[in-house]
């Protein structure tokens, strides 16, 4: 059964050739530091899809029902301004030397320039 692009033979070449080089005593390290960084990965890649649907939900939430943005300071309150701040950084807008609403006109903007939120 082949794992990757390597077949059985491919497979048990490459571990005899590692079992010489780093003997017996070395080879579980190896796979328990392989086992980590796969865990590792996989839980950064599921950090990322959660701060996307964080960001997706952040965005509509700022939004009115009608999908029409209103700047009044009531509206602009709801967001905290680290959750701003964030989702600016998301979606490439600059925050510094912008008031507060500008910037958030402008994550809107890009958002549904992205399409994450429509008109």
């Amino acid at each position: 059964m082949p794992i990757g692009p390597f077949q059985g033979t491919e497979l048990l070449i490459i571990f005899v050739i590692l079992l010489l080089i780093l003997g017996p005593s070395k080879i579980p390290a190896l796979a328990r530091g392989l086992g980590e960084a796969v865990r590792e990965f996989r839980r950064a890649a599921s950090g990322i899809e959660s701060t996307k649907r964080e960001v997706e939900r952040d965005l509509r939430a700022s939004v009115s029902g009608d999908q029409k943005f209103l700047v009044s300071e009531s509206r602009t309150e709801k967001m905290d301004d680290e959750t701003l701040i964030k989702l600016a950084k998301k979606l490439g807008v600059e925050t510094r030397g912008r008031s507060r609403e500008q910037v958030i006109e402008d994550v809107i903007k890009r958002a549904r320039e992205k399409g994450i939120l429509e008109d």
